[in-house]
């Protein structure tokens, strides 16, 4: 890349913080661009109006011009706004339709929301005095845009444009009939092959990204090399095999600015690797606000936020769940989901009054007193491509115990006794049992006060910022310029 030459990023996705969030995409899109930008690069985002944004930003935003784009046998309306916001530009695409609702809309209502802001942010680029160099894709929503930028935008101002397309998790690609997406995009029958956009009978979003783009990125190196292995892949190991030069992982980072425990505004008391006494304060709030019994000087917490899912471990938790309550423990959960999961936490909060709080829901201030006040965070995902849990808590003195897969592999080191390395505690196989006695081992550890020296401040030193990663794409992307 030249030196002198100001090179223009344009980063695409369905959801940004603070703007609109279901995810962590949300947070890897609302971060990522300061840092590109601090590294020189014009960055700017483009997603969609959604409602929500509408309601909290609306007074701020600019309108830029309006147009229509074919869908089908239909004509819709455009709408192209404009936000800046702490520095950073963002392009809104409006549409009442598409976006005055949820922001995804499941099934195949989901996939024409998305054709369409996919052709419509083609369309929005050519009128805008913005032509990016490079446009970095994020996730099945975003990634028939590689393949129009390559098929029916060569002979625009874009045709120089590289893409980057970044999976966020392989479970979720997009896959609709090829009907469906030819009537939608206008899209040439002959891609109706398993060289281009067809995968077992289905055109298949992601696959037309995987194939189109100039590079393919993923949010860790381990989660990166697990999805060319068939288990992870989702069918799409093929592709990703014969792909794997231009394939790398980045491992996400977190926002050290909201999650630092000397400055944090959302927990009771404030402390710092030097000072760790604002930890053990933090978990007596806790036990207060939330009518707890246990005593918070000899009892260790355990904490979880997260997803309600079967993608983070819960079977596991829930098969020696008594097991690890018999070793004189607390456990503070706060997550929302599965209904079977819901109620188990909702049970075992019933089973063990004063020593297990399961608040259902989310609730962004208790998320931050978690991490603050645990002594312990669970985390044992049977895949996680990134994961920013166990990166908070590690900023918080608060030791993960992980399962070695993706990201949380790559953060999350091992406590070794005999040499006094790492920084959390993992275990390999998905079974209850062998999480259930690295638990064991953590809570041993912990209790050891050599030991929690070392430990606590080593963790709350990693450095997990998006810092790290902004170079790494900063890198990407100048292997493509």
């Amino acid at each position: 890349m030249a030196k002198n030459a100001q090179k223009k990023v344009l980063i695409v996705g369905s959801e940004c913080a603070p703007f609109a969030k279901t995810g962590g995409l949300a947070d890897v899109i609302g971060t990522l661009p300061k840092h590109l930008i601090a590294l020189g690069l014009d960055t700017r985002v483009i997603l969609p109006y959604h409602r929500i944004i509408k309601e909290k930003y609306g007074d701020l935003v600019e309108h830029l011009t309006d147009f229509t784009v074919q869908l089908g046998w239909r004509s819709q309306y455009v709408g192209m706004e404009k936000l800046v916001y702490n520095d950073i530009t963002y392009y809104l695409i409006d549409n009442e339709y598409y976006f005055g609702g949820p922001i995804y809309k499941g099934g195949e209502a989901e996939g024409e929301q998305y054709a369409f802001f996919t052709r419509a942010v083609m369309e929005a680029i050519l009128k805008v005095d913005f032509c990016p160099d490079i446009i970095h894709c994020n996730d099945w929503q975003t990634g028939m845009l590689p393949f129009l930028l390559k098929t029916q935008y060569q002979h625009t101002k874009l045709q120089n444009a590289k893409t980057v397309f970044t999976i966020h998790n392989m479970m979720y690609q997009g896959k609709f009939s090829f009907g469906f997406v030819r009537d939608l995009l206008n899209v040439d029958s002959q891609y109706n092959n398993s060289a281009y956009l067809e995968a077992y009978g289905c055109a298949n979003f992601m696959k037309a990204a995987l194939v189109f783009s100039d590079k393919i990125n993923t949010v860790s190196p381990s989660y990166a090399e697990e999805i060319k292995l068939a288990y992870y892949a989702y069918g799409m190991e093929g592709i990703l095999n014969s792909r794997s030069k231009d394939l790398v992982g980045i491992v996400n980072g977190i926002d050290t600015e909201e999650f630092n425990p000397e400055t944090d505004p959302l927990i009771k008391h404030h402390f710092s690797a030097a000072d760790l006494s604002g930890k053990l304060e933090n978990k007596r709030a806790l036990a207060e606000q939330m009518d707890l019994k246990f005593d918070p000087e000899t009892t260790p917490v355990i904490g979880m936020v997260s997803r309600l899912t079967s993608q983070k471990g819960f079977d596991l938790i829930m098969r020696v769940f008594n097991e690890i309550m018999a070793e004189n423990v607390a456990i503070v959960l706060l997550g929302s989901g599965d209904p079977s999961y819901e109620s188990f936490f909702r049970g075992m909060e019933q089973a063990y009054k004063g020593w297990v709080c399961s608040y259902i829901g989310y609730d962004n201030a208790l998320a931050h007193q978690i991490y603050a006040a645990s002594d312990l965070f669970l985390m044992p995902s049977k895949f996680e491509p990134c994961g920013i849990s166990q990166m908070i808590s590690l900023r918080y003195g608060t030791l993960p115990i992980v399962r070695e897969t993706g990201g949380l592999k790559d953060t999350v080191h091992p406590y070794n006794r005999f040499t006094g390395e790492g920084n959390g505690f993992t275990f390999t196989n998905y079974n209850a049992h062998d999480m259930l006695e690295v638990v064991r081992f953590a809570l041993n550890t912990i209790q050891d006060e050599e030991a929690r020296s070392i430990l606590l401040p080593r963790a709350m030193k990693e450095d997990n910022s998006f810092t790290l990663s902004a170079k790494k794409y900063y890198d990407l992307y100048c292997s493509l310029l």
